[in-house]
């Protein structure tokens, strides 16, 4: 018998904010895609930048790119350099989910994000409703990141979230897999539609 659920953690990037550094590399590459998936795969790859979302500073991280690519210097500046045009706004449809549960006065809501805490600031500007969460447990101010066990756990103990009364929600499905195997309850996300029915299996009150 499931525990009845009392608090919602969200993912932001890929779940409530639309981030993709695309949006920055077919511009810089005169919309070659062939050009821009290279570049992202083998230059400035997703493992690279989550070094950056783990405490690594931005001047660091290009140092180490820019040794490795000194021909691509202008193109590993860009990813830091023009990172706001990375984000294309909220994702609406879970934006007003999230309003939901949190009007509902029925949950506590949690955000747990993989992000740079040097654009933290910048992040919560852009997006006022950052402000609105219960509690944020940011990756880059931790100096550890999803989906290494410290991060959830230092989510849970300072919010004394019981982890079985809670649901998270990421885009990732290895961050999904961790937060399991902490026994909370973990929500793949891929699409709204997808994400409001498994949401029913908890049979939410908003």
């Amino acid at each position: 018998m499931k525990q009845q659920i009392d608090t919602i953690i969200f993912d932001l990037g890929g779940v409530l904010v639309d981030w993709k550094p695309e949006y920055v590399y077919r511009k810089a590459f005169n919309g070659d895609e062939e050009k821009v998936q290279w570049f992202l795969k083998n230059v400035c790859t997703p493992d690279w930048n989550m070094e950056q979302d783990a405490g690594r500073t931005i001047a660091k991280g290009n140092a180490v790119k820019i040794a490795e690519f000194p021909e691509y210097e202008h193109y590993i500046k860009l990813f830091y350099g023009e990172w706001t045009d990375m984000l294309s706004g909220a994702i609406e449809e879970n934006l007003q989910l999230f309003k939901q549960l949190k009007a509902s006065g029925n949950y506590k809501i949690y955000a747990l994000t993989n992000w740079s805490a040097e654009k933290w600031d910048i992040a919560v500007q852009l997006f006022p409703f950052f402000n609105d969460f219960d509690g944020v447990v940011v990756s880059g101010i931790e100096k550890t990141r999803k989906p290494y066990p410290q991060i959830y756990n230092i989510l849970l103990n300072r919010f004394a979230i019981t982890p079985e009364k809670s649901i998270f929600i990421d885009d990732n499905k290895d961050n999904i897999l961790a937060s399991k195997a902490l026994k909370i309850n973990g929500i793949h996300f891929q699409n709204h539609q997808q994400l409001i029915e498994d949401l029913k299996a908890f049979q939410l009150n908003y």
